[in-house]
């Protein structure tokens, strides 16, 4: 059985991970960069290693690093999170080498569902629909207009090593098609060390929505079902709610049952994410699937009722999933949104710098997996995401209003957030029925920008904010020189007490 885990990764999953390992009596281990010499998930677990300089491929990145970690820690097993080399297969094939257990799929299981063309082929023999499009890697430009042609436009080019919307493009007009395809290979080689992209045609007015899977290594899989995920920036989740606002209880089955067969197509064992494009009427396609865990699962947890760090350890143990399809249900409604250290009234520009004061939202239903805190400096070297926000309620209405009040609650100074844009997408009416598609952000652009009521508080807050400063700097001023000031009666009385006690 595993007794110490070192978790390669950092930021609040880190420490998300290590709350389930605590509760089931297991060592956890950290690893840090420089730059991550203060962060919270280094003071949460049982033992931190220095694994490189601050940037990921000196750091996180480095598989001999961690597996050094590993040994010096005498961890038996290795989470990673989700990010970095969550997703590796030569990384769970050196943990499988050393004899460390890697708390994730085998290495063939990424292998063949992390390359997207593979994918796509491995689901068509699994009967599980696919976007039509191509099952090999478009080789020249030419070949790449002509297999447009066929397909019709438009049409979405992408890179089959890829993800995180990096190596994608949209081609709408026949005048950008060998520009897109350009930039898409050049984006990909440069992000994946990869150039192969493929073609799919581009559905209208897409839902992005996704089954959480786990399988163990008996043959045992089930689907934990759905979670809404089109409230995107330049494909980038932003918001994620389940159970989906567009779904029928005969669609949820019938997605559920195919990425079940997805799973077991490849003999997968853990924790896992089938995602699909829908349309407007319910048609829906295999996109890809994510072999690790997502961010966004504390939603499926929060209305399942389930633990999913701890079903991957047990998976990892050898031990059979402890429930049947038949037994889960959905309860209530959840949502989650990403907090960024970003400004979103700037383009989004990142926001590093130091955190002078959080609160963090507290109440009924609300779950606030975070990482940072007053004083802590946010390095530029990682992704800007600094916590999530998980509301539950019974019903999909009484949840958005949750997330409202969990958000208005929230409060960070010292650096810019996405939190005022978040607020607003929760006041937008599409979204407050349930009617929004991937393209929800730009079809609501003008209500999604700051108000001006909205933008006259801030600028309040502002300047509160430097009056405290100043305050601030008078009060250390005068304690730096000593400046005296009669003290006060009842003080005065608090200091003989004190004296007389002692």
């Amino acid at each position: 059985m595993i007794k110490k885990i070192l978790v390669a990764n950092r930021g609040e999953i880190a420490i998300r991970i290590m709350r389930s390992c605590r509760e089931m009596g297991i060592e956890s281990v950290a690893v840090y960069s420089e730059a991550d010499r203060t962060s919270m998930h280094v003071r949460f677990a049982d033992e931190a290693y220095c694994i490189g300089p601050a940037p990921s491929n000196e750091s996180y990145l480095v598989i001999d690093n961690i597996i050094a970690a590993a040994r010096k820690s005498g961890a038996d097993a290795i989470h990673p999170g989700y990010g970095f080399l969550s997703e590796n297969a030569t990384f769970s094939e050196r943990c499988e080498k050393e004899g460390i257990i890697f708390i994730g799929p085998s290495p063939h299981a990424i292998n063949t569902m992390g390359d997207k063309i593979t994918a796509r082929i491995k689901m068509q023999s699994a009967n599980v629909p696919v976007v039509p499009g191509t099952i090999k890697p478009i080789s020249d430009l030419k070949e790449a207009v002509d297999t447009i042609h066929q397909i019709g436009l438009p049409v979405m080019i992408k890179a089959s090593a890829g993800g995180g919307g990096k190596g994608m493009r949209l081609v709408k007009k026949e005048e950008d098609i060998i520009s897109s395809v350009s930039a898409a290979k050049s984006e990909a080689k440069a992000a994946f060390g990869n150039d192969a992209v493929y073609i799919e045609k581009y559905i209208n007015s897409p839902h992005h929505i996704e089954f959480q899977i786990v399988a163990d290594k008996h043959g045992n899989c089930v689907h934990l079902f759905e979670r809404e995920c089109s409230v995107q920036r330049r494909h980038q989740k932003v918001v994620e709610e389940t159970p989906s606002p567009i779904m029928t209880e005969e669609v949820r089955r019938e997605m559920g049952e195919h990425a079940v067969a997805a799973a077991k197509a490849v003999n997968y064992s853990g924790a896992g994410t089938i995602e699909f494009i829908v349309d407007d009427n319910l048609n829906y396609f295999f996109l890809e699937m994510n072999t690790r865990l997502q961010v966004e699962h504390p939603i499926t947890e929060r209305v399942v009722g389930v633990d999913l760090v701890k079903i991957q350890i047990d998976i990892a143990n050898g031990k059979e999933l402890p429930f049947k399809q038949e037994d889960l249900k959905q309860i209530g409604h959840a949502i989650e949104v990403r907090i960024y250290a970003e400004d979103p009234d700037n383009n989004f520009m990142p926001s590093p710098g130091t955190i002078r004061h959080i609160t963090e939202p507290l109440g009924l239903g609300v779950r606030h997996d975070g990482y940072v805190y007053a004083g802590y400096e946010i390095p530029i070297y990682y992704d800007p995401m600094i916590s999530k926000l998980i509301v539950w309620a019974p019903t999909r209405r009484e949840a958005i209003d949750r997330m409202r009040r969990a958000l208005h609650a929230y409060k960070i100074t010292g650096i810019k957030t996405s939190i005022p844009f978040l607020n607003r997408i929760m006041e937008v009416p599409a979204f407050i029925e349930g009617k929004y598609n991937t393209h929800f952000i730009q079809d609501h652009e003008e209500l999604l920008k700051p108000h001006t009521h909205a933008s006259r508080r801030l600028k309040d807050v502002a300047a509160m904010t430097a009056f405290f400063d100043y305050l601030s700097k008078i009060e250390t001023v005068k304690k730096n020189t000593f400046c005296k000031r009669p003290a006060s009666n009842w003080k005065n009385t608090g200091r003989r007490n004190n004296l007389n006690r002692s």
